[in-house]
């Protein structure tokens, strides 16, 4: 069910001379091979997405909304070829993998939608005088997706970019780039018309140092780590090219003295394997109560260690592999550090069998702040269960490291709940649940972890410009 990889480039289809391998995670054995985009890919594709705008940018919003539709309806329809291809490709279980197909094509019904309620306004004015606000498409983006969720976060930008009437160059990632060729394909088959999408692959250093100084360019939009983040951002800023930024989290878990531990403790130990960890807003570090910490730790632990971790095509399968042979020896690291610090490991910390990037689902206990893994993003199934004595000391510790990306709390107090809406630093705030974003709603962080907003009404504000006009009914 693996596709044929190219790149899309012009409303066409393209190899070329320079490819490399993409492999399963699961087997260690190659799936296929990848074109790799050179300079005059990267012109072409910027030749063809200038057509593409001025294409688009014209065409109406009922028009875009119904060709977006399209392609969404084409995702759902082809969901179990899309998700084997996701499976073989990334790792996770197949079952996670439908549910990723179904969460892009919502993506982009949302964005639909939204581009028939681009709203502008008129301002009171004098007599003879009209203030009017008009939201118009910023211009070609050039955008990069992660790995981690190979559909849903092409999705998000392809999305965001088309709802607005602007064009898009896509660079998707090449560990896992089957899930942008499929969107691709849907598009072709919805109409779009040729250049306003186009997905290359390649060397990120150089497709990124190529496209986003050039003056056609006028917005980046980037999912990844704050490092590459904030290197995107100073090249843009040289050309004063705008950026939207999704970086790296570090999720807090507050659990107050109050909840249904035994219930906080499962989900929790469930939501922090989804992915095998590889999600930037996995929950991470676990500030409990003192007088439930033995409780919850007890069960967080016996829970994490019974997941069923293999191969996501096998049925029952519930964390596949990490993403690919760094990981293992990083994750690795991390939890010899913070046992050499004192911190206890209640469970895993270890390379899952000998075939595979499997990683066992990990647990520490009372890690010390001085550890690694209390300021860096682990991106795997490790988490750390720490006691806290007041509310006040976890929202400290919550509040302790750069990122703000999402953050979590257990409690039905709503004392508790008034004072971390207000304190605890992040830019999505659950509260009894896990699920940190919907399609409704806008997702983005603080600090460390990026600035802008996807999803939710505020969602395509990124993706446009704001122009003011002045109309005077004579010459003043």
């Amino acid at each position: 069910m693996y596709p044929e990889l190219k790149l899309f480039i012009a409303g066409e289809w393209r190899t070329t001379r320079r490819d490399m391998a993409v492999i399963n995670p699961a087997t260690e054995q190659e799936l296929g091979r990848l074109p790799c985009a050179d300079i005059s890919d990267l012109d072409d594709a910027l030749a063809a997405a200038e057509q593409g705008l001025r294409v688009w940018s014209a065409t109406s919003p009922r028009e875009r909304c119904d060709t977006i539709l399209r392609a969404a309806a084409l995702l759902r329809e082809r969901q179990e070829e899309i998700a084997q291809s996701i499976t073989l490709e990334h790792g996770k279980p197949l079952e996670q993998a439908r549910l990723e197909v179904i969460r892009g094509a919502e993506f982009f019904e949302w964005d639909a939608g939204e581009a028939m309620r681009t709203y502008g306004r008129v301002i009171p004015a004098a007599r003879g005088q009209k203030f009017s606000v008009h939201h118009l498409p910023i211009g070609v983006v050039a955008a990069f997706s992660p790995w981690n969720f190979p559909v849903s976060q092409p999705a998000r930008k392809i999305g965001g970019a088309l709802a607005s009437g602007c064009s898009i160059i896509l660079k998707a990632a090449e560990e896992t780039p089957a899930g942008a060729v499929h969107i691709a394909r849907a598009f072709v088959d919805a109409g779009l018309p040729a250049g306003v999408l186009n997905l290359v692959f390649g060397n990120p250093a150089e497709i990124s140092s190529h496209l986003i100084p050039h003056p056609a360019v006028r917005l980046v939009a980037f999912t990844g780590s704050t490092p590459v983040g904030r290197h995107l951002t100073t090249l843009a800023s040289e050309n004063m090219t705008s950026v939207l930024m999704e970086l790296g989290g570090h999720a807090p878990v507050i659990v107050c003295e109050d909840t249904d531990v035994q219930a906080a403790a499962t989900s929790g130990a469930i939501r922090k394997m989804r992915n095998a960890g590889q999600v930037c807003t996995s929950p991470t570090r676990f500030f409990v109560h003192d007088a439930i910490f033995d409780e919850f730790t007890e069960t967080f632990v016996a829970k994490a260690a019974k997941t069923v971790v293999g191969n996501g095509m096998d049925a029952g399968v519930e964390m596949g592999p990490l993403a690919n042979d760094r990981r293992v020896p990083a994750l690795t690291a991390l939890v010899e550090d913070a046992v050499a610090k004192g911190a206890t490991l209640a469970t895993g910390g270890a390379r899952h069998g000998n075939k595979g990037y499997f990683f066992q689902p990990t647990v520490l206990v009372n890690v010390p702040d001085d550890a690694r893994i209390m300021q860096e993003e682990p991106f795997g199934p490790i988490a750390v269960i720490n006691r806290v004595a007041t509310l006040d000391d976890a929202i400290a510790a919550a509040n302790s490291v750069p990122y703000g990306l999402a953050g979590y709390a257990f409690t039905n107090r709503a004392d508790y709940i008034d004072r971390m809406i207000d304190e605890v630093e992040v830019g999505n705030l659950s509260i009894n649940t896990l699920e940190a974003s919907m399609p409704e709603t806008p997702f983005g962080g603080v600090k460390s972890s990026g600035y802008g907003r996807e999803g939710g009404s505020e969602g395509l504000d990124n993706y446009m410009t704001i122009k003011h006009v002045w109309h005077s009914a004579k010459i003043v």
